[in-house]
């Protein structure tokens, strides 16, 4: 997948007659990939490119930063990955400013997705607003369409029952530990990207179950609801980071990395005193040193909430039925 960094040097390279859609796209969850799979259908037919312009910030961190801060399901690197996974060809990720958001609707579409992008196919998702204040919508494009001599197409809904997937529900459902929700919508085991670093080690000293404690890469991803989870924990045989492309498989069986079942803790560990808020796992019959390493863990399932525990024996013969649990699930 060829990365761009603004519109203009995607401008620059030459492409025209291009397959485009554009939106933030956080999850890649499998609304999204229907939009993708036709962008990638559509350019395949007629022999052209796959485009998808995403804005970098958040519109919504330029025009509003002083509102409540944005968590998202996928970083802008894991997004990266998952997009590449999609099919997408070109990925043009443009810096959002304010005076962007001045652009008017047909500006926006006559000057940018056409002047620069060279759009012969657009292809939007049932609920896309673009341009100054959002005016634009699939109405204005089909009256444009005409005028400006390019196709567009608007993809319905695609529905889980009768409620339209989206990332704001699954964004809901990780937030409230609903992953049975959250991954079925997303089409792949939610996942944290994190890096390996010392802890109190009480895990291993005096539980019998030791744990390495996360410290998640970006302050901005979505880390879900506190409590105990069976997990997936993903790792190359060099012990780096994975690819996500191990997470899209329907098995979570990927041929170029290693799977190991867990069990994962993200709170405030009430039971142990001082030890503070962390995100820690015990990883199921594996004993190498991961310290300093990046590592991926898909969440498959809440098994229950956080508890505080009258001693280190009581929590020791509780993790032992939680170890149970988890592999009788996973």
């Amino acid at each position: 997948m060829n990365i761009f960094h603004s519109i203009d040097e995607f401008s620059a390279s030459g492409k025209t007659g291009n397959v485009v859609t554009t939106g933030t796209f956080d999850g890649v969850h499998r609304g999204h990939r229907t939009i993708l799979d036709r962008v990638c259908s559509i350019a395949k037919a007629k022999n052209a490119e796959s485009v998808l312009l995403t804005f970098y910030p958040h519109p919504r961190q330029v025009l509003f930063p002083d509102t409540t801060k944005m968590l998202f399901l996928s970083t802008l690197e894991e997004r990266k990955e998952l997009l590449e996974k999609a099919g997408i060809q070109n990925l043009i990720i443009h810096p959002f400013t304010k005076q962007l958001s001045q652009v008017s609707a047909e500006n926006y579409v006559r000057d940018i997705l056409l002047g620069q992008l060279k759009t012969e196919t657009l292809v939007i998702g049932y609920d896309h607003r673009f341009g100054h204040g959002r005016k634009g919508s699939i109405k204005e494009l089909e009256e444009w369409g005409p005028i400006y001599g390019f196709n567009v197409e608007e993809m319905a809904p695609l529905k889980t029952g009768d409620v339209a997937i989206s990332s704001t529900k699954i964004r809901n459902a990780v937030m409230e530990g609903d992953m049975a929700l959250a991954n079925s919508s997303l089409g792949y085991t939610y996942f944290i990207t994190a890096t390996v670093v010392d802890g109190m080690k009480i895990g291993s000293k005096e539980l019998g179950y030791p744990t390495a404690n996360l410290e998640v890469n970006d302050e901005e991803k979505l880390i879900p609801a506190d409590g105990i989870y069976a997990v997936y924990v993903y790792l190359s045989s060099q012990s780096s980071v994975v690819s996500n492309q191990s997470l899209l498989t329907t098995d979570n069986r990927p041929l170029t990395t290693s799977i190991y079942k867990g069990m994962l803790s993200v709170g405030m560990n009430p039971t142990i005193e001082n030890k503070g808020r962390s995100i820690e796992v015990n990883i199921f019959e594996f004993n190498e040193n991961i310290y300093g390493k990046t590592i991926r863990v898909g969440f498959y399932k809440k098994i229950r909430n956080e508890e505080k525990f009258n001693s280190l024996a009581e929590l020791k013969a509780q993790l032992d039925k939680d170890k149970e649990v988890c592999l009788g699930m996973l």
